[in-house]
């Protein structure tokens, strides 16, 4: 008896641990690093730009939260990124036209 708890705690431990280090792995990583990669922006012109103008980001307002969650949601209408991508231009556009930065007259 106590062998079989012994292994199944071992078990457990050793899940625990696959997880836990698999979780760590998959973490977004942290959008202002990220959007200060020199890329960001260009990496945002094309991608889209071939289906909005500029006036999009400049005009929304939205944290970098919320651009992730708008990029995500462009995904679903078809537009292809990676999650990497998608960290660094939610990042880019919260950094360049958040809700704390003030709006370009034109």
């Amino acid at each position: 008896m106590k062998a079989l708890l012994f292994i199944s705690l071992v078990f457990m431990s050793l899940s625990l641990g696959v997880c836990t280090h698999s979780m760590a792995q998959t973490a977004s990583p942290d959008p202002v690093a990220v959007a200060s990669a020199p890329n960001a922006r260009e990496l945002l012109q094309s991608k889209c730009s071939q289906c909005h103008t500029d006036a999009m980001w400049r005009d929304q307002r939205q944290d970098a939260k919320a651009w992730e969650a708008t990029l995500y949601r462009m995904m679903g209408r078809g537009a292809v990124w990676s999650a990497d991508d998608i960290v660094s231009m939610a990042g880019f556009l919260g950094n360049e036209f958040g809700p704390q930065v003030p709006k370009i007259k034109r």
